[in-house]
């Protein structure tokens, strides 16, 4: 026996969808249109989401601590620009495992050999310090981990930087391949030189207690340029210094407030 059914044709954008309803059965035909396939949303699996969480956490507990520090800063808040770069560098990368449970805490951390990474509030107030933008160079004189560089990467063209321990400056530059920060050059040496064949920078940033400011970083400073530094002894009170060296090469320097750093190593 012959059997009816009734047609029906439904169209949209992508897809022509032909209906057929039988008197005993349900037929359906998907017919697709040749237009290009928008591609799937990229959903964040649950562990990286989970750090995502941690690390809006992280910039929340700076935020409050810049403001409860605002008298030693002059300024109430952040540029926004530094906070994200902050919100996008994942800490827990450059932890070690023994501390990979205390990453997006608000402290420093050991990584080994004596050395810290920085607790996240003073990379954040000595990056906005700095006052960077999108096409300068920055000399970092301390690699560590490498945490330090990779925010700094997030805000310039180009950083340059140097560790003088030889473990951490090798575990660094395979961290920044692995996480594809291309736009940071490192190498081994001592930092108290400064990194000549690349000056002069257009900021400075300085990751560990020197006694005095180095004449040579001094001199690989632009005009106009900034340099962050912790001066002082590894037993007594340092103090972030802001050095602001003015178009006519003359140098001015601001304290910012007490810290407390590892010392400035090398033969000098």
């Amino acid at each position: 026996m012959k059997q009816t059914a009734h047609k029906k044709r439904i169209c949209s954008k992508r897809l022509c969808i032909l209906i057929l309803v039988p008197l005993t059965f349900v037929f359906l035909a998907l017919f697709t249109v040749n237009e290009p396939i928008i591609p799937a949303i990229q959903l964040a699996s649950p562990v990286e989401d989970h750090y995502m969480q941690k690390r809006q956490q992280m910039v929340r507990m700076i935020e409050r601590d810049v403001h409860e520090t605002s008298q030693y800063l002059d300024k109430e808040a952040l540029d926004p620009k530094v906070l994200q770069a902050i919100h996008t560098v994942p800490r827990h990368k450059f932890v070690i495992p023994e501390t990979l449970t205390e990453a997006y805490r608000n402290i420093p951390l050991p990584i080994g050999y004596g050395q810290t990474i920085s607790q996240p509030y003073i990379v954040a107030i000595m990056t906005d310090l700095l006052k960077l933008s999108a096409s300068d160079t920055v000399l970092e004189i301390g690699t560590g981990s490498g945490y330090q560089a990779a925010v700094l990467s997030e805000l310039v063209k180009q950083v340059y930087s140097i560790e003088i321990v030889v473990p951490l400056g090798e575990q660094a530059k395979q961290r920044f391949k692995e996480l594809g920060y291309t736009n940071i050059t490192s190498k081994i040496a001592d930092g108290y030189y400064g990194w000549e064949e690349y000056a002069p920078f257009d900021a400075i940033m300085v990751t560990a207690a020197a006694s005095h400011v180095p004449h040579a970083l001094i001199e690989q400073l632009k005009p106009g340029g900034r340099m962050m530094i912790p001066v002082g002894s590894h037993f007594m009170t340092q103090q972030l210094l802001l050095i602001q060296k003015d178009t006519d090469g003359q140098i001015q320097t601001r304290q910012i407030l007490p810290v407390r750093f590892v010392p400035l190593t090398g033969e000098h």
